[in-house]
């Protein structure tokens, strides 16, 4: 059985770099999309949500205007019963059947009053109910046109660099098998705990990239001597030399420009 060829710290730290550069160009793909998703995410349920609100306020037109129908016929009936009333006035016998068929007649033109007040309400909630529909309607034609745009933009990103995008992806996690779990790990976790997930990163004049604080001389030639992984005490990021890191940018971006 051959012998599994044993990986130098060296070849560690290059892999590792490596995994930093797919990922730090994926970041910054996703960076040039920026907040883009997010605004035509939230656009979106804004027009959605205007949507929701004219088909509530159509709804309500259509109550209103059978409430309006229910009106008209009850003030139709009540004239009918009046009418009917007035004739049967004509035939009692006595002040007590006068009164109180003068007491339903009265009833009802209170009934009709009513309606009629009823009804004036109904027109005046309609009218105002078609200001808030016209209203609605322009604001949400704005935000559709807002939508419209937000949505191309992303489009034109998305058609740019989603492919570069996926390819990445899958060249990160091809990586990530080539170099033992526990790495990985760290290097995962360095990424989550800082701000522009840069896990591993270069000396730049003598401090550890993104950082002011200088490296004293003799770990700079412990790092340049690529004889075991060592993180910035500041930073907790991995550091690599500087030959390293350019070496490792030219045949990463050989990759990148095949993608």
């Amino acid at each position: 059985m051959a012998k599994k060829k044993e990986v130098t710290v060296e070849e560690k730290l290059r892999a590792l770099y490596d995994l930093q550069l797919i990922d730090a160009r994926i970041d910054e793909i996703r960076n040039v999309r920026g907040e883009l998703p997010l605004e035509v995410e939230d656009l979106e349920d804004e027009v959605a949500g205007l949507n929701k609100r004219l088909e509530k306020l159509s709804a309500d037109l259509e109550k209103v205007d059978v409430d309006i129908k229910g009106k008209k016929i009850l003030i139709e009936e009540s004239n009918g019963l009046i009418k009917k009333y007035t004739e049967q006035q004509k035939n009692v016998r006595n002040n007590r059947e006068f009164n109180a068929i003068s007491k339903e007649i009265e009833f009802q033109e209170l009934e009709i009053e009513l309606a009629e007040k009823h009804i004036k309400e109904f027109y005046a909630q309609i009218e105002q109910k078609k200001e808030v529909i016209e209203t609605t309607k322009e604001k949400m034609e704005q935000r559709q046109s807002h939508l419209g745009h937000k949505q191309s933009e992303l489009n034109e990103i998305l058609e740019e660099t989603e492919k570069e995008e996926k390819a990445l992806i899958k060249k990160s996690d091809e990586f990530k098998k080539d170099i033992e779990e526990r790495l990985v790990k760290a290097y995962t976790r360095i990424r989550d705990n800082v701000k522009n997930g840069l896990a591993v990163v270069p000396i730049e004049r003598g401090a550890s990239g993104g950082s002011f604080f200088t490296i004293p001389p003799q770990i700079q030639m412990e790092i340049a001597g690529r004889k075991k992984v060592i993180t910035d005490e500041h930073s907790g990021r991995i550091l690599v030399d500087q030959e390293l890191a350019e070496e490792e940018k030219l045949k990463m971006q050989a990759l990148f420009s095949k993608m």
